[in-house]
């Protein structure tokens, strides 16, 4: 998408600062990089830190789909810090060269059941999930439907680029079935099970999805138990 390409000498951590009021770790680790091309549009490095910031420092398991040029698990390296276990997967044959230097590369379609479980497995089960994938729809839910009933409670699924959603190229369409908004909106449904009797579009993530987040072009699903609502009226 060149018309939404930033000028290419021109000051991307100021950018960033100024539009979104961020100056942290993870600006500097993206906007100063040296090493392995990252490439990243500048509203999520903001929103990453949001909602990943809670997961420094700590032996998280995190799983980055689509590993392109390497340089994005060598910034989730310096941003999570040594003790977790960083994962990436990418079709692309040639990622393989990044193996073993920020993060464990593994080679397969994010669209394959049986690879992703077998990753997972590897990992010791996952906490965080980032989609940088194919961004094509049939993909972003092939995964999601695998790899979100297996997050730890707690954890977090993001799925970025999803200004593919409405790209016809990339599966989906403005009111198209299989655009992953229209999934999110199934799921708002089933998040309010409790105040109607039209039944679960997806009854396998039943009880799973305590809420998400919707950003230009990210989501963020977060897994937590529910419980059936209760209210109560306290005081004189």
């Amino acid at each position: 998408m060149r018309r939404f390409r930033f000028e290419e000498d021109a000051d991307v951590a100021a950018d960033i600062r100024e539009k979104f009021g961020f100056d942290g770790d993870l600006l500097d680790l993206f906007a100063n990089n040296s090493g392995a091309v990252v490439h990243k549009w500048h509203h999520y490095i903001p929103l990453y830190d949001r909602y990943f910031a809670q997961f420094r420092g700590k032996p998280i398991r995190f799983l980055e789909i689509g590993v392109n040029k390497g340089g994005s698990l060598q910034m989730w390296r310096g941003y999570f810090g040594p003790e977790a276990k960083i994962f990436g997967i990418d079709i692309n044959e040639e990622c393989a060269a990044f193996d073993g230097q920020a993060g464990q590369v593994r080679i397969g379609s994010q669209a394959d059941p049986d690879f992703l479980n077998k990753v997972v497995d590897e990992m010791g089960g996952i906490d965080l999930v980032l989609d940088d994938g194919s961004h094509r729809m049939p993909h972003v839910r092939a995964s999601f439907d695998v790899l979100f009933p297996r997050l730890e409670d707690g954890g977090i699924y993001m799925v970025e680029d999803l200004h593919t959603a409405y790209i016809e190229k990339f599966g989906g369409g403005y009111r198209s079935r299989a655009n992953f908004f229209r999934f999110l909106r199934d799921l708002t449904d089933d998040m309010h099970n409790w105040y109607h009797k039209k039944g679960l579009r997806h009854p396998e993530f039943k009880r799973m999805i305590s809420g998400y987040h919707v950003h230009d072009s990210i989501a963020v699903i977060e897994k937590g138990a529910t419980h059936r609502p209760v209210h109560s009226r306290v005081g004189g």
